[in-house]
Order: C-alpha cells, then sequence, then structure tokens
C-alpha cells in the first residue's frame, strides 16, 4: 500500500513527519534511486527508499531513552559542518532514533530519543503544553519585579511567552540560580527571556520533561524510559490512547 514518504519515514522510526519533511526538502531521500520530493508516495513492501544512502528495511521495534546532553554538541544525528553531534554518544544503541525537541549548542540536560514518530509528534504538538523544567545560571540578582515579569510573560520578537513558573534556587557571590518551567517550544526561549531583562545565562540545563527525571545520569549518557515511564508519558501526551 502507497503512503506519503514522510509518514513511512516516521512509522519506521527515522524521523518525526516534520523532520521527515526537512529531509526530504534537503534531498537526502530517494525511491528507487531517484531523489524524493515532498507528497511523493511510496510502498515500504515494493519500493526502495533510502535516507542518507541507507535502505530503509522496515518497521523496527519502538525504542524510548533519555540522554544527557553535554555542552558542546548539537541536537541532530548529522551536521554538514562536522560539528560534534549526539549521534557520536549513541553508538550503543543498536535502532535509529531521533531527539524529540532540541537544545542549543552550549546547554545541556534532558533529551528524550525515540523511534516512535506518533509519540514524538504528541510531545511537540504546541496544544499539549508538556512542561519542560530547567536550572539556569544568570548574571546578577533579580529584582521582585523582574521575577514576576518572566511569570507573567515577557515580550520577545516573536510575541508575548507564556505564563512561566519561575522559582529562585541560590545566590553566589556574582550569579543567581533559578528553576524555570515552561510549556512552549520556542527557540532559544529561556535564553532569550533573561537577556530581555538584562541578565544573560551563564548555564542551561534541562532537568525534566514532563515528569521524566534526568536525576544523576551523567552528561554523555542514556539510559532506557521504563515500561512505567512510558505509558505514563504517553497517557500524558496521546490522550489516553496507549498504544503498545
Amino acid at each position: 500500500m502507497q503512503e506519503r514518504l514522510q509518514k513511512i519515514l516516521s512509522r519506521c522510526g527515522i524521523a518525526s513527519r516534520r523532520k521527515a519533511e526537512e529531509m526530504i526538502l534537503e534531498g537526502r531521500v530517494t525511491v528507487n534511486g531517484k531523489v524524493a520530493t515532498l507528497g511523493m508516495k511510496a510502498d515500504i513492501t515494493k519500493d526502495h527508499i533510502k535516507v542518507d544512502g541507507k535502505l530503509i528495511r522496515g518497521v523496527e521495534p519502538k525504542v524510548y531513552l533519555i540522554f544527557n546532553k553535554p555542552r558542546g554538541c548539537i541536537t541532530s544525528l548529522h551536521d554538514p559542518q562536522g560539528r560534534p553531534t549526539i549521534k557520536d554518544f549513541l553508538k550503543r544503541v543498536k535502532v535509529r532514533v531521533y531527539p524529540v525537541g532540541r537544545l542549543d549548542y552550549n546547554s545541556e540536560g534532558l533529551l528524550i530519543l525515540t523511534n516512535d514518530g506518533d509519540l514524538a509528534s504528541a510531545i511537540l504538538h504546541p496544544s499539549h503544553r508538556i512542561p519542560k523544567t530547567y536550572h539556569v545560571k544568570v548574571d546578577g540578582f533579580l529584582e521582585d519585579e523582574e521575577i514576576t515579569k518572566l511569570q507573567k510573560g515577557i515580550r520577545l520578537k516573536d510575541g508575548v511567552t507564556a505564563p512561566a513558573k519561575v522559582r529562585l534556587i541560590k545566590k553566589t557571590r556574582a550569579n543567581s540560580w533559578f528553576e524555570v518551567t515552561i510549556h512552549e517550544g520556542r527557540k532559544r526561549q529561556v535564553r532569550r527571556m533573561f537577556e530581555r531583562i538584562g541578565h544573560p545565562v551563564i548555564k542551561l540545563k534541562r532537568i525534566r520533561i514532563d515528569g521524566i527525571e534526568l536525576g544523576d545520569l551523567p552528561p554523555g549518557n542514556f539510559r532506557y524510559l521504563t515500561p512505567d515511564e512510558v505509558k505514563r508519558l504517553k497517557r500524558e501526551v496521546m490522550g489516553g490512547h496507549v498504544k503498545g
């Protein structure tokens, strides 16, 4: 049966549908030796579908893991510029997984990785308002009114941010540590929020996504989610329609 290529790539654990569309537009997908185009359909049982020259062999078992991304690598499995990627740390993972969301080059902490395209799409969909919690070290000390601004919403170039939970953790000689929880997925959002009020971020670490905890997992390491963690995450983001 023919299906759209992005659906095939998602179902086979190659990428989310949105990322699969990007891969097709970048010319990284071929069907029977010809570069694919967006909207093209194929039959995985009959056609030779390749991504980056590697043949797709069908549906793989679903895999769910969390990874503690270190600073100095990008949240990608492929980088044309040759920079370190998270793939460099996943050589013991036998199936291809991809990151759900991103952390920028200088940020660290929790990433969920999976080959479950349906779950990845559900987590990323803005309507589900998935909470993400960070520990943030910023320059200087914030006044109460500045913290209130962060909590109520900050006006950025792409609009006002949704209300955030902001809690002071500690102060050092010249800096402050905060715990920040947001549910939006704007690019570099937490960094831009603090920059907007004049307190640049020095360090940013994501510690939690919707109850999935980073814990004491060392930087550059990963662990598989437990069955209970997978069920809970699916229940939260897929409206109770838990599959598998």
